[in-house]
């Protein structure tokens, strides 16, 4: 069974509420439909309702179990201005002001989940990173006992031979762009928990380098190995069961003969099934080249350390993919006390 009707299956079991703050964008109302189709759960769209109906009734979408909710006309709005208002009053964010924050889709959306009125959060189809993940850091903000927040992609591609049966998850291509060396360790197990989770196999981590243990001699390539190590120390502390290595080249992560040559005592063997980048421009960059020239199945920004489970998709993702990254978020929903003891307990404004 590939990759993403696994989720959906766990999801089936388990439905979850996820809020689409771009309810009138087309790829999204057909996720949404899907989603309501497929028994995963309640899809919830933000938005202006006429406009939303029509978009639907031009593609003939049916709205049988989809709630949309305007944020402008909501009886929640009060209630979460007061909140986000205390939330940010130490910014000196006035009432007014976060009224005005609160229309806006995403910051209500950020809003519902942050208050338990949904259990996740997609959106990103028509907008920047910038103005989705914004509001999930003003309200959300980072999960207890986790210093970072990051992304990481879920690859699906044709041939079997790379990561998981084709399962690649690579990390962070999307949210830092020059990650120390701690940050790089947190990344790396944020993403092998994601990878465990889902998965339900002992993630093998690669931090990702143009050397391959000490190949090439550089401060960059430095990083990388001390970041290999504090991973898995972090790990070890938080029984994470998972392998770390690196630095190590990308051909040597990914392929048995050639890691057998470069480096024949590695722990993973060429057999790694996660893959951490050493900056936001590797891994921006890679991602998306894997996903258009091997055409592969792309599910992310999975964002990584937050207190509600989120996710950042593509401009360029069609409504299979955020169908996929709904899926994904959900399942997270699932059990993210499990991946983040202690998130989702406080609500904004409280201390």
């Amino acid at each position: 069974m590939r990759f993403i009707g696994s989720v959906i299956e766990k999801l089936q079991r388990h439905p979850k509420r996820i809020v689409f703050p771009e309810g009138a964008e087309p790829r999204v109302l057909q996720a949404a439909r899907q989603y309501y189709s497929l028994s995963l759960g309640a899809p919830l769209l933000l938005g202006d309702r006429s406009r939303v109906k029509e978009t639907a009734a031009a593609l003939s979408i049916s709205l049988e179990g989809i709630r949309i909710i305007n944020p402008a006309e909501s009886d929640e709005l009060d209630n979460f201005t007061r909140r986000f208002e205390a939330l940010r009053r130490h910014q000196g964010l006035k009432e007014l002001e976060a009224r005005e924050a609160l229309v806006q889709p995403n910051y209500f959306g950020a809003m519902m989940v942050a208050m338990h009125q949904a259990d996740g959060f997609v959106s990103g189809t028509n907008q920047s990173s910038g103005a989705v993940l914004r509001p999930l850091f003003q309200i959300i903000k980072v999960a207890p006992q986790t210093t970072t927040a990051s992304s990481c992609m879920v690859m699906e591609v044709e041939d079997s031979r790379f990561g998981e049966n084709g399962v690649l998850f690579m990390a962070d291509c999307g949210v830092i762009a020059d990650p120390t060396v701690e940050q790089l360790a947190d990344i790396a197990v944020s993403t092998a928990q994601l990878a465990r989770h889902l998965l339900g196999v002992r993630p093998r981590v690669a931090l990702l380098s143009f050397s391959t243990k000490g190949s090439f001699v550089h401060p960059s390539a430095g990083r990388v190995q001390a970041a290999a190590a504090l991973a898995a120390k972090r790990a070890q502390e938080k029984r994470v069961d998972a392998d770390f290595d690196g630095e190590l080249q990308v051909d040597t992560a990914l392929v048995p003969d050639i890691a057998a040559r470069k480096l024949p005592e590695g722990k993973l063997g060429g057999r790694a099934n996660v893959l951490i980048f050493p900056d936001l421009n590797s891994g921006n960059i890679a991602s998306k080249l894997v996903r258009h020239i091997s055409r592969a199945n792309a599910y992310g920004q999975i964002l990584l350390g937050l207190d509600r489970p989120a996710a950042d998709v593509s401009r360029g993702s069609n409504a299979h993919d955020v169908l996929g990254v709904a899926a994904i978020v959900g399942v997270q929903a699932v059990d993210y006390h499990i991946l983040y003891p202690g998130a989702g307990q406080k609500l904004p404004g409280e201390e």
